[in-house]
Order: structure tokens, then C-alpha cells, then sequence
């Protein structure tokens, strides 16, 4: 019986201590909680002095002002390298800066300009334009920022000694002129289409005159002047053809344009810096 008891004993003893042990290794532990309240590798996404990190700070850009021009007219306009240089270039950049803008230029063929103004491809016209009664019904202009005149380029042994000579009775000499120019406008009205020959630009007028295909060449006082420097036995006719002013022109009705152009120009001949712009290239 003692050993019965025992037996007893001994297998509830066994019992106990397999109870203890299994409800010691049941026990499990927390996951750890980070003490903020935020995920323990989670970033801020707000950088600590409120610009965003790798972010630079840029100025903004300015708005473009584009000029439509025809880059064959020096000292006007005319290609350095692969740059548009000139007096009407400079005197544009110097207007953009003053209206805050960056001035961008176009080049293209100078009977384009009023059509490309008009349909805002370009913002104004500048290549020694002049004013006049027939461009006005198309586009507006300026005031005047600078003058010059028309005049008549011929072969040093010409027989064309002076303007009247064009003119004279059974006159049939033939003139070339950039096309669109004041000089074909004013050749056309007064020789008839029959005596003027257009040309893209006064350096194929000149090739032209040289090739004897026409007799003179008439063109503006400045643009004159390098082409006959640039080419030998060639002259320019002591008397002028015309008189004119250049101006910028912009889309009819653009009177906001209009305005800001009109007063930075005012402010730049008033300041000398179209005086030193043109004397630049015109000595």
C-alpha cells in the first residue's frame, strides 16, 4: 500500500512540474513599440529649414521678345559667325533689357516680316523698315529711331552719272532691288515692273549688276556702302534717290506693344545709346 502511495505521489509531482515548465515556455514577448509614436526607420518627409532637400533655388526665366528681321542688310543686320550683329540687333537687345525680356531674333526672307508680325510668330519687325503710307495699312510702326536715305549703286564706268539719267526720255535702264524693300517699292512706282529686277538680297542684286544683268542697284545708304567696299569697280551715285526713316513695326492694333517699344526707345535716344550703337558701325 506504501508503495502504491508513493507511486501516486511521485507520478502527481511529475505532473506538476510539466505544468510549471509548459506555462513557463508559453509565454511570449511584446514587439518592441518605438517610444514616438513613429516608425523607427521612417523618415520626416519635411526637410528641417522648409526647402526641400536637393532642391535649388532658380530665378525665373524671362519672357522672350522675338524680332523678325533679314539678316543681308549690314550694317543693319548681318551674320558674324553664326550670331546676328548690326545696329538694328543692338538697338532690339538694348530695348529687350529695358522691358526686362530676352530678345530673340528670326531671320527670314524680308518680304515675310509684315505676314510673320501679323500672324505672331514673331512679336515686331526690325530691318531698316521704313515707314510707309501702304505698310501702314498692314502693321503699326514706331517712332523713328533712326534716318537714312535710297541711293544708286553702279559700275564705275556707268553710264548712269546721276539719278535724273534713270529718267530721262527712252531710258531703259534696268535696276535690281531687294525685294519688298523700300527700294523695290520706290523703283516699281516710279521705272515700271519692266525695268526692275527683285532679288532676295542686295549681295545677289550686286552679283547681278557686276554680271551685267542689270545696270544699277538701288538700295539703302549703309548697306550700299559695304557692298561696294566689298566689291571693286563699283560706285555709289553722288545724288539720293530717297529719303526715309526706319521705325519697328508690330501687329496692328497691338497698342500695349506699341507703347512699351515707343518708350524705351524714347529712353534710349534720350540716354545716347542709340547714338553709340550706330556710331559703332557708321563712322
Amino acid at each position: 500500500m506504501k508503495k502504491y502511495l508513493s507511486l501516486v505521489l511521485a507520478i502527481l509531482m511529475a505532473f506538476t512540474t510539466l505544468a510549471v515548465f509548459a506555462s513557463c515556455g508559453s509565454s511570449t514577448t511584446a514587439p518592441a513599440t518605438p517610444a514616438s509614436g513613429t516608425p523607427s526607420e521612417e523618415k520626416s518627409a519635411t526637410p528641417a529649414s522648409g526647402t526641400p532637400s536637393g532642391e535649388k533655388s532658380t530665378t525665373p526665366a524671362k519672357p522672350v521678345l522675338k524680332m523678325g528681321t533679314n539678316a543681308y542688310f549690314q550694317p543693319y543686320e548681318f551674320y558674324e559667325g553664326t550670331e546676328i550683329v548690326g545696329i538694328d540687333a543692338e538697338i532690339a537687345a538694348a530695348i529687350a533689357e529695358k522691358l526686362g525680356m530676352e530678345l530673340e531674333i528670326v531671320d527670314m526672307d524680308f518680304n515675310s516680316i509684315l505676314s510673320a508680325v501679323n500672324a505672331g510668330q514673331v512679336d515686331f519687325g526690325m530691318a531698316g523698315m521704313t515707314v510707309r503710307e501702304d505698310r501702314l495699312l498692314e502693321v503699326d510702326f514706331t517712332q523713328s529711331y533712326a534716318n537714312g536715305k535710297q541711293v544708286v549703286i553702279v559700275k564705275e564706268d556707268s553710264a548712269i552719272t546721276n539719278v535724273d539719267d534713270l529718267f530721262a526720255d527712252g531710258a531703259t535702264y534696268k535696276a535690281g532691288v531687294q525685294k519688298g524693300t523700300t527700294g523695290d517699292i520706290y523703283a516699281t512706282d516710279d521705272l515700271g515692273e519692266g525695268r526692275v529686277v527683285q532679288y532676295a538680297n542686295g549681295n545677289e542684286a550686286i552679283l547681278a549688276l557686276t554680271g551685267g544683268a542689270v545696270d544699277c542697284v538701288i538700295i539703302d545708304n549703309e548697306p550700299a556702302k559695304a557692298l561696294v567696299a566689298a566689291n571693286a569697280g563699283l560706285k555709289i551715285l553722288d545724288t539720293t534717290y530717297a529719303d526715309e526713316d526706319y521705325a519697328i513695326c508690330v501687329k496692328k492694333g497691338n497698342n500695349e506693344l506699341l507703347e512699351k517699344l515707343n518708350g524705351a526707345i524714347v529712353a534710349l535716344i534720350a540716354d545716347g545709346t542709340v547714338d553709340q550703337i550706330v556710331a559703332k558701325y557708321i563712322k
